[in-house]
C-alpha cells in the first residue's frame, strides 16, 4: 500500500494534488455536496436509506478506533499504519451526513421559523470543513456525533415504520440518545487515553444539553416535520382536478422574481373564490392529516387572525407531492397567509399573498400549470 501511494505521489497528477492540497478540502466538499445533490432524493428510497445507514454505521466505527488507536490491541496493525487519515475519515462522514440532511431538509422549509433549525444545519455542513485542528477534541466530537445521530433518527424512523408523530420524535431522541451513550462509554471503558483526557461526567452533561435544545426546538415547531416536505405551494385563481392531474390557474411573478412561483399581490374579482394548492412529499405508506390554516393580518391590532383550519389527508409514495387545495370566498383585502400544518401543528410551508380586489377578471400574468 505504501509503494501505490509513493508511486501516486510521483505522478504528474499526484504532484499536482500535493502542490495544492490547501483547495482539496474545498474541492472534496463541493465534490460531496453536488454527488449527494444528484443522487439523493427520496429519503425512502432503498439506496438513500442504504447510504445514511452505512455512513452512520462508519463514522460509528471510526470515531471507535480513533479513539482507541492508541493503545496496545492496535499495536503493529492495519489500523494502526494509517490511523493518520482517521480524522480526515470522520471528517468525510460528518460532512456526508450532514449534506445530506440539507438536502433532505431543504425540501421541508419555507421561509419561515423552521429555517432556523435548517440554517443551523448548513453552518454545521460549513463549519465541518474547518473542524480539521479541532476534530481531535473528543467533546466536540461527540457533540457533533450526537446532533448528527439525533437527526439520523428523526429521519430514519418515521419512514421505516411508517408513522411520524410527537411520540416517535421522542423515541427517535431517545434511540440516538441510548446509541450515543453507549458509544461513549464502551470507549471510555475501553481506551485509557481517553479516560485521562476527557471528564464522562462534563461529556455526558453536554450530551444531555443537546438532547434538550432539540427537544424545545420541537415543541416551539422550530424543527420541519421531517420526512414530509412541501413541494408545492401556490395561491390560485382555480383549480381543477382533470384525469387525477390538477389544473392551477394563477398568477406569475416577473422573470427576476425566481425563487417565487406565485405573485405575492393576488387581484380577486368580487364573489370568486381564492385557491390555495399544496403538494406534499411523503415517504411511501405514510399517511398523515394536513391542515391549512388561513390567517389575516389585523392592521387595527396588528395581530394574525385564524379564520379556519381546513384539513386533507396525504398517503406518501408519490415523486411529485401528494396535491389538495382548500379555497375560501368573500375575502377581506389585506394580507393573508395560508400555514401548511400537522396535526402537531409543526409547519410544513407558508404560502402568503395580499388580495387586492377588482372589478374586473384580472388576466396579466397569468398561467395555467398541470401539478
Amino acid at each position: 500500500m505504501k509503494r501505490t501511494l509513493v508511486r501516486y505521489r510521483n505522478t504528474t497528477f499526484g504532484r499536482f494534488v500535493y502542490r495544492h492540497q490547501k483547495y482539496a478540502p474545498i474541492l472534496f466538499f463541493m465534490g460531496g455536496f453536488i454527488f449527494d445533490t444528484l443522487t439523493l432524493g427520496r429519503i425512502d428510497r432503498v439506496y438513500d436509506t442504504v447510504v445514511l445507514c452505512s455512513h452512520m454505521t462508519l463514522l460509528s466505527i471510526t470515531l471507535y478506533l480513533f479513539n482507541t488507536v492508541d493503545e496496545d490491541k492496535w499495536e503493529g496493525t492495519f489500523i494502526e499504519r494509517y490511523s493518520e487519515y482517521l480524522p480526515l475519515a470522520i471528517q468525510f462522514f460528518f460532512g456526508a451526513l450532514s449534506s445530506a440532511f440539507v438536502i433532505y431538509f431543504f425540501r421541508s422549509v419555507s421561509m419561515s421559523k423552521t429555517m432556523f433549525f435548517f440554517i443551523l444545519l448548513v453552518l454545521l455542513l460549513f463549519a465541518n470543513e474547518f473542524l480539521k485542528k479541532k476534530i481531535s477534541n473528543k467533546y466536540l466530537q461527540f457533540s457533533v456525533y450526537f446532533f448528527i445521530s439525533f437527526t439520523f433518527f428523526a429521519f430514519i424512523i418515521p419512514t421505516l415504520i411508517k408513522e411520524m408523530n410527537t411520540f416517535i420524535f421522542i423515541i427517535s431522541g431517545l434511540v440516538s440518545l441510548g446509541c450515543t451513550l453507549a458509544l461513549i462509554t464502551f470507549i471510555y471503558s475501553s481506551s485509557p487515553g481517553t479516560r485521562a483526557e476527557l471528564s464522562l461526567k462534563k461529556l455526558i452533561g453536554l450530551i444531555l444539553s443537546i438532547y434538550i435544545m432539540i427537544n424545545v426546538f420541537y415543541y416551539f415547531n422550530l424543527i420541519p416535520p421531517v420526512p414530509l416536505a412541501m413541494d408545492t405551494g401556490l395561491v390560485a385563481h382555480e383549480v381543477r382536478k382533470v384525469n387525477n392531474e390538477y389544473i392551477v390557474t394563477y398568477e406569475t411573478n416577473p422573470w427576476y422574481i425566481f425563487w417565487r412561483k406565485h405573485n405575492v399581490t393576488f387581484h380577486r374579482q368580487e364573489g370568486r373564490r381564492v385557491y390555495v394548492f399544496t403538494s406534499v412529499f411523503a415517504p411511501t405508506d405514510l399517511k398523515k392529516s394536513i391542515f391549512h390554516r388561513w390567517k389575516w393580518y389585523n392592521p387595527e391590532s396588528r395581530k394574525w387572525e385564524v379564520t379556519d383550519d381546513i384539513d386533507f389527508e396525504v398517503a406518501g409514495g408519490r415523486d411529485r407531492g401528494f396535491r389538495g387545495y382548500t379555497y375560501k370566498s368573500n375575502l377581506k383585502e389585506g394580507q393573508w397567509k395560508v400555514e401548511v400544518i400537522t396535526e402537531e401543528e409543526l409547519i410544513l410551508g407558508i404560502v402568503d399573498f395580499e388580495i387586492k380586489n377588482t372589478s374586473e377578471t384580472h388576466k396579466a400574468g397569468l398561467v395555467k400549470k398541470s401539478f
